[in-house]
């Protein structure tokens, strides 16, 4: 790999593969990982047919193992999005299911460990010297809500891991950034959280006029990755301007 190359997990829909297509866009080399392997093949085919250059890699961030033969296949990272992840359920924490705070503190947070430590020595020694982790957590990683207690632990444990890391790497040549999300409207979130259910899907953006999209938060990731290498944006919470937090949302009747 001979140009600045972004890794980006979760690109096979939603937020990751429109930060994918907006770093091509930028100049970057997007190595796409995740599970489904027909995604981002087909996204690898479309930036590269864009004249972009994108490789497709299957994985799953929940395995260390995996993680650490993918690090080892690449000779360059200068840009690491840290975007799998997900939330599952909205039951209260008297009656939720543990293994589903299980799965999502395995996503969302030891994934984001796994593929950092695997691939930090290569972002701290980035011939751009332009090394940067970054970390889609959420607004749910900074305040809490009814029926989100395994999500909303899940992603505070992604910021402290984020907060951390930054403190422990200062004076090294890699950013630290946080990116944290509210309301955003995709394919798939609120349809996985709700088990293949679209009319509970659907009820969470019901009334709510301009939802953010997967391009906009991919926007946003776009930025703050392309600023200059001694500006880090530590922490950006972006919500659409219908959202005030995250129990407060204005709903067009």
């Amino acid at each position: 790999m001979t140009n600045r190359t972004a890794v980006i997990s979760g690109a096979s829909s939603g937020i990751g593969a429109a930060t994918a297509r907006q770093l091509a866009a930028a100049g970057y080399r997007v190595v796409l990982t995740a599970r489904r392997r027909d995604r981002i093949d087909a996204l690898a085919r479309e930036l590269t047919d864009a004249g972009h250059e994108a490789l497709a890699r299957p994985l799953d961030v929940t395995d260390r193992a995996a993680v650490d033969a993918f690090a080892a296949e690449l000779d360059r990272c200068d840009v690491l999005i840290n975007n799998a992840g997900g939330a599952l359920g909205v039951d209260p924490v008297a009656t939720s299911d543990p293994a589903d705070w299980r799965r999502m503190y395995e996503v969302n947070v030891l994934g984001v460990l796994h593929l950092t430590q695997a691939l930090l020595p290569a972002l701290v020694d980035s011939p751009s010297g332009e090394g940067t982790v970054l970390i889609v957590s959420s607004t749910a990683g900074h305040a809490t809500y009814e029926g989100g207690g395994g999500y909303v632990a899940a992603k505070h444990g992604a910021h402290v891991l984020a907060e951390t890391l930054r403190l422990e790497l200062c004076g090294k040549p890699v950013r630290i950034i946080e990116i944290a999300p509210g309301m955003v409207k995709t394919d798939e979130f609120a349809l996985t959280r709700f088990r293949g259910d679209s009319d509970r899907a659907a009820k969470v953006y019901e009334g709510v006029a301009e939802p953010l999209t997967a391009e906009d938060v991919a926007d946003t990731i776009t930025w703050t990755v392309t600023r200059p290498p001694h500006v880090n944006i530590d922490l950006l919470v972006v919500r659409p301007r219908a959202q005030a937090s995250n129990s407060k949302v204005h709903r067009e009747r």
